[in-house]
C-alpha cells in the first residue's frame, strides 16, 4: 500500500489543499483525507491532477510526425502517406512504435489511451501464424511501460461505401462482421490483464455497412465501450447520405447505435440534427484538436454538442501531437477562434473532458479520485517560465508537458522528469529504436 500526500488537489470544480491519498495493493484508491499534513512514508507531491486520458489514438501514426507537414493537400491525400506507413508493420515493428509512443505519453501526463487499432494481418490478408500477433505486441507494449491501456480491436470490412478493401486496406480486414467477432473474442481470452483491457471499434460507415455493424450490435457484450469514427470529413457525410438517405449520426440512430456505451470520434461536420440525436443519447464524443488542426479537418462544435447533453473527451489521434494539456487548450481555441469570445468552457470543464469524461469513454470506471478509483495521478510544475503565477484551477490554460513532473499509474510512480522509472528509460531512447528499425524495414 502506498499513501501520496498532495500539497494541492486539482479536481473538476474543486481545489484543495493538504490531500492523503491511501491506496490498495491493487493501486485503487481506499481513503482521501483533506487538510491533513503527510505523514512518514508518505510520497510528497506538490500540485497535482487527475490522470489524463488520450481515448483515441493510432500509435503508427506516430511516424508521420515531421514528414508530411510540407506535403500540402488535404486528409486523403494524407491517408496515402499513411498507407504507406501501415504497410511496413509488422509483429516487432509495431511492439517497438506502441512501446516508444505508449512511453511519450506517460511522461505527458496520459495515464491511460485507448489504441483505435485495425492493423491485425499480413499485408496480403492473410493471418499471422500465431494468433493475434500485432494485438498482443500493443498489449505487451503498453506492460513495458506501464501506461494504462484499453486496446480497441476494430472492424474494417469495405474500401468506402458498397467497396472492396485496396490493396493497401487489406490487412485491416476480417472478410464479414461475422469473422471479426469470432477474432474479437477469441481475442479477448488471451489479451485482458495487468491494465489492459479490450474494447472495440467500428471504423466507419465507409468500411462497415449498416446490416454488418447491426451484426456487431447484437454481438458484443452491453458494457463494450464501442468507438466509431464519424463525420470527420464532408465527403463521408456526403457518399453516406447518397448511399443511405441519412447522415452517419442518422445511421447509427436508426440502427438503435447511440447510447452510453458509444463514443464518437472527431463528429465534426454535423447538422443540427445530429447534434440533438447525439445529446439526447448520453454518447460520448471524441475530439482531437491537434490532428483536426494538422489534417485541416475543420473545427468541431464542442460546446454545442456539451450543451446539448454529449459527453466530451479527447485524444491524441495520429500524435503528431502528445500532449493533454495541449489537446484541451485546442478544445477551447476552437471554441474562442469559431465564435469571437473567450472563457468558453470552464476549467473545470476542460479538467473532466480530459479525465473523467476520458476514463468513461474507454469504460474504465473512475468519478475523477474518490474512493474505489484507480488512482492515477499527474503532478504538474507551478514554478515552471510557463506556469509561474498560474491559479491551480487553471493551470491546463498554461501548463504543456513539458511541465509533468511525475506520472502515477495504479498507484506506481511510472514516469518522472520525462523518464520512465523503471529502468530510467527515456522515450526519446526508444523512439530511436523504433524510427531505426523501421528505416530498416
Amino acid at each position: 500500500m502506498t499513501t501520496f500526500h498532495c500539497a494541492v488537489l486539482v479536481r473538476p470544480g474543486s481545489v484543495t489543499e493538504r490531500v492523503r491519498i491511501e491506496t490498495d495493493p491493487a493501486g485503487n484508491i481506499v481513503n482521501i483525507a483533506t487538510g491533513v499534513e503527510a505523514a512518514p512514508g508518505d510520497v510528497r507531491l506538490a500540485t497535482v491532477v487527475p490522470g489524463f486520458a488520450t481515448a483515441h489514438s493510432h500509435a503508427f501514426h506516430r511516424l508521420l510526425r515531421g514528414t508530411t507537414h510540407a506535403d500540402g493537400g488535404d486528409f486523403w491525400q494524407w491517408r496515402d502517406a499513411m498507407y504507406r506507413v501501415a504497410g511496413l508493420l509488422d509483429p516487432p515493428l509495431m511492439f517497438l512504435v506502441a512501446r516508444a509512443v505508449f512511453a511519450e505519453m506517460l511522461v505527458s501526463g496520459f495515464t491511460a489511451v485507448g489504441e483505435f487499432h485495425y492493423v491485425h494481418h499480413r499485408p496480403d490478408g492473410a493471418a499471422y501464424p500465431a494468433p493475434h500477433a500485432m494485438e498482443i505486441a500493443i498489449g505487451e507494449a503498453a506492460r513495458a511501460v506501464g501506461i494504462r491501456l484499453v486496446l480497441l480491436d476494430t472492424c474494417y470490412l469495405d474500401g468506402g461505401i458498397a467497396a472492396p478493401l485496396s490493396p493497401q486496406q487489406r490487412r485491416f480486414g476480417d472478410g464479414s462482421a461475422s469473422g471479426w467477432l469470432s477474432r474479437w473474442h477469441s481475442l479477448r481470452e488471451v489479451i485482458e490483464g495487468d491494465r489492459v483491457t479490450l474494447g472495440a471499434a467500428i471504423h466507419s460507415v465507409r468500411a462497415v455497412s449498416p446490416a454488418a455493424m447491426a451484426e456487431i450490435r447484437d454481438g458484443l457484450d452491453t458494457g463494450t465501450p464501442l468507438h466509431i469514427h464519424v463525420s470527420e470529413q464532408p465527403q463521408e457525410n456526403a457518399d453516406c447520405i447518397a448511399a443511405y438517405g441519412d447522415t452517419p449520426v442518422g445511421v447509427l440512430a436508426g440502427l438503435g447505435m447511440l447510447d452510453a456505451r458509444l463514443s464518437l470520434v472527431h463528429a465534426t461536420h454535423l447538422t443540427p440534427a445530429d447534434r440533438t440525436l447525439i445529446g439526447a443519447s448520453g454518447c460520448s464524443v471524441v475530439m482531437c484538436p491537434t490532428t483536426e488542426a494538422d489534417l485541416g479537418d475543420g473545427i468541431g462544435d464542442a460546446l454545442g454538442l456539451a450543451t446539448a447533453g454529449a459527453r466530451i473527451a479527447i485524444g491524441s489521434d495520429q500524435n503528431a501531437v502528445i500532449d493533454p494539456l495541449l489537446e484541451l487548450r485546442g478544445l477551447e481555441a476552437g471554441e474562442r477562434l469559431s465564435s469571437g469570445r473567450r472563457g468558453r468552457f470552464s476549467p473545470a470543464a476542460l479538467l473532466d473532458a480530459g479525465t473523467r469524461a476520458g476514463y468513461a469513454s474507454l469504460g474504465i470506471s473512475s468519478t475523477v479520485l474518490a474512493t474505489g478509483d484507480p488512482c492515477d495521478l499527474v503532478e504538474i510544475d507551478r514554478t515552471s517560465l510557463r506556469t509561474v503565477g498560474s491559479a491551480a484551477d487553471q493551470l491546463l490554460l498554461t501548463a504543456t508537458a513539458s511541465d509533468v513532473r511525475r506520472v502515477i499509474v495504479g498507484g506506481r510512480i511510472v514516469a518522472e522528469g520525462g523518464r520512465l522509472t523503471a529502468g530510467a528509460t527515456s522515450p526519446e531512447v526508444l523512439l530511436a529504436e523504433a524510427f531505426a528499425a523501421v528505416a530498416a524495414a
